[in-house]
């Protein structure tokens, strides 16, 4: 099929397919944002108009901001479905670097699509392109490559037919998922080449469940056995695999307390009497208390960042930490028995290796204990008092107000803290959006 590379990109990008947590089939790519200028204008723009009934495209009004939705739609999805952005070549490209480092960070997927620069380098330079004095290959867009899960510079239509499985691919794995950047220079979006049809027929592509070593999780479950005050742990990774009902049954069967990281809130029912709070800096005193106090943590696809962790004050010195998480990158950290695999399908293989055994039940008492004397404090710091409303009186008040299916979004500063520490989440629902 003869098409220029913008086209076969984009006709690519209609044909990806994806599924929810629920089994519904929909499209990878529902939608695309974009600015456009010099280097997207006229191949990029063209192949998107004349695909958008089929991919729509949603006019940004900054390159940061419609990167960012981007991102959020990812997070939004479970990650099953990823945002694509594309904008000009210069500062335009160089606006959407924040979003990718977001998107990076939390391992969500989105597809960056900048401008480049001309590979002929004919009309150079162009309005506010940046000239290296000492390399003309380089250009703004190489300032995607450390906030990049994957980067690649398309100087030839048919390279398409290598990089696009590769694309797809980091953006459907559940350990490398992150920003892909592709940067397209202007003139070689307009070049033809004849692409096998087979490159545009239609892919389900199914997020993969690896299992665990069957000796890691042997391990694990000596390590849990051993331990008098365990602490589960969850991560976003555990929305992201749907295993928040899983990691809630695991907790009951074993009278193991609950905690959940940022990412990981309103996995659990504020009110389960295993629910201890989150945890961490912007946390509330109660999950902190216990985890001081466990001798064995088992986290569950988290990052374990220093929020979470209070840069790592927040365990004791001599704790044990056992780490389900899909990418062995973060199952490793800080000396974890590293358990890879997917947060479903490992809890279920390490619940039934644990059999009937049970945590201490004056341990597992301690969650909803000291989380009772945390909902007293929240309750005392909500209370109606004369004059401009506090930080958790105003969370107090959006928190009964909202629904299961409202999203929550902030900056950074106070408020975020006391969303984290003092939200109360039926369980199951959205997640609070907090950057």
């Amino acid at each position: 099929m003869k098409l220029t590379t913008a086209q076969a990109l984009v006709a690519w990008l209609v044909a990806q397919r994806s599924e929810t947590l629920e089994g519904v089939e929909v499209p990878l790519f529902p939608a695309a944002f974009g600015i456009f200028g010099h280097g997207n204008v006229l191949g990029l723009g063209t192949a998107l108009a004349e695909y958008r009934d089929a991919l729509p495209l949603w006019r940004g009004h900054t390159e940061e901001g419609m990167a960012l939705a981007a991102v959020g739609l990812a997070k939004a999805t479970q990650r099953r479905q990823v945002g694509v952005v594309t904008s000009s070549i210069g500062p335009g490209a160089l606006n959407m670097v924040t979003a990718a480092g977001v998107a990076h960070a939390n391992r969500l997927p989105v597809l960056l699509l900048p401008g480049d620069t001309f590979v002929s380098r004919a009309p150079d330079p162009v309005l506010q392109q940046v000239e290296h004095f000492g390399d003309p290959t380089a250009t703004v867009n190489d300032a995607f490559r450390p906030v990049s899960r994957y980067f690649d510079r398309i100087t030839r239509p048919e390279q398409l037919i290598a990089t696009l499985p590769q694309v797809a691919r980091v953006l459907t794995d559940p350990a490398d998922a992150g920003p892909v950047v592709l940067a397209l220079p202007q003139d070689v979006q307009a070049e033809t080449y004849d692409f096998p049809d087979a490159l545009f027929e239609p892919v389900l592509h199914h997020v993969p469940r690896p299992r665990p070593d069957r000796r890691a999780v042997t391990d694990a479950v000596r390590v849990l056995r051993e331990a008098c005050r365990p602490l589960l742990v969850l991560g976003g990774g555990v929305r992201y695999s749907g295993a928040g009902g899983q990691a809630l049954e695991f907790a009951e069967r074993h009278g193991i307390p609950v905690t959940e990281t940022t990412a990981g809130r309103t996995l659990v029912p504020h009110g389960h009497p295993l629910f201890a709070g989150p945890l961490g800096i912007t946390g509330a005193a109660s999950a902190n208390a216990l985890a001081g106090a466990a001798d064995v943590v088992l986290a569950v696809g988290t990052r374990l960042q220093d929020f979470t962790t209070a840069s790592w004050t927040v365990f004791a010195p001599e704790v044990r930490l056992v780490h389900i998480n899909t990418a062995r990158f973060d199952a490793v950290k800080h000396g974890a028995l590293a358990v890879v695999g997917d947060a479903d399908a490992t809890l279920r293989d390490l619940g039934s290796d644990l059999g009937e055994w049970t945590a201490d039940p004056d341990w597992t008492a301690r969650a909803q204990a000291v989380r009772s004397e945390w909902d007293a404090h929240i309750d005392k710091l909500r209370a109606p008092t004369p004059g401009t409303p506090g930080y958790a009186q105003v969370v107090g008040v959006v928190n009964e107000l909202s629904e299961a299916s409202d999203y929550v979004m902030t900056a950074s500063g106070g408020m975020p803290g006391e969303l984290v520490g003092g939200w109360r989440a039926g369980g199951g629902g959205p997640p609070l959006a907090v950057q």
